[in-house]
């Protein structure tokens, strides 16, 4: 044998030699599967995430959730709401099938059931087909949860009234002070219709939310004060008309410092 014909060198034993080009698996004999999962399909999937969570946390920037006050266990008219992605399951505790004795049902049995259903889906319906109508079982199950989830979501929130929500509850910073006008003949009338609720500093803790920091009217908080704001009943404000305008002054000036 001549040197050089028929030999292959190599710098470790375990490496062949022998190059191979990384060429795509031919699919045509699977139907539906016309390209390989990694990269090209894993990397679709990768640049659609990625879209969509820049647009997220764009939306997050331009319109941010809106916080609440600290707790306070004492205020006994206060509603507690879950986030909107819980609201559909909070609607759901609402019916009688799901509430009250039958609390598991609506927390543990009915969710678990769901969301077990949506897992065992892949296995219910495993046909070689991508297309919807080839995967009937599967696609009803998910059309089923979309819709309920999408549907108990509106019922929860179409009955809440988030903008006065927002303002009754609305967080005060901790570094702001006001300084209250005891001396003021709008005070007196405060003592005397609002304070039970609203506290002696106008800082809330009863039944009321905080009157330091709202964004309202001198208008408006005549309307409230005579006519009631959510869990607020009207009628509160006994006094005359010219008591009410001292009252408005009052807070007006409070919140104007």
């Amino acid at each position: 044998m001549h040197r050089g014909k028929g030999m292959k060198f190599v710098g470790d034993s375990r490496i062949s030699a022998e190059r191979k080009h990384n060429i795509p698996k031919d699919y045509s004999e699977y139907p539906g599967r016309t390209e390989a999962f990694w990269p090209n399909f894993l990397l679709k999937e990768w640049l659609v995430g990625s879209v969509f969570l820049v647009g997220f946390l764009s939306l997050t920037l331009a319109h941010p959730s809106p916080l609440e006050g600290v707790a306070d266990p004492t205020d006994a008219a206060y509603v507690p709401l879950p986030d909107w992605y819980f609201l559909f399951l909070y609607e759901l505790l609402k019916y009688d099938f799901a509430s009250g004795p039958y609390t598991l049902m609506g927390i543990i049995v009915i969710p678990g059931l769901a969301f077990g259903a949506l897992l065992l889906a892949p296995f219910l319906d495993n046909g070689p087909g991508r297309r919807p109508y080839q995967r009937p079982i599967a696609v009803g199950m998910m059309l089923l949860a979309v819709t309920s989830v999408i549907w108990l979501t509106y019922e929860s929130a179409a009955h809440v009234d988030w903008e006065t929500r927002a303002e009754q509850n609305k967080p005060i910073h901790p570094d702001e002070q006001v300084n209250i006008d005891t001396e003021d003949p709008g005070f007196a009338i405060y003592e005397s219709n609002c304070l039970s609720c609203h506290g002696d500093d106008l800082s809330g803790g009863g039944a009321g939310p905080s009157l330091i920091g709202i964004d309202r009217s001198a208008e408006e908080i005549a309307t409230i004060a005579t006519d009631g704001v959510g869990s607020m009943p009207a009628d509160q404000f006994t006094g005359s008309d010219e008591e009410l305008d001292q009252l408005v002054e009052f807070i007006m000036s409070v919140n104007e410092e």
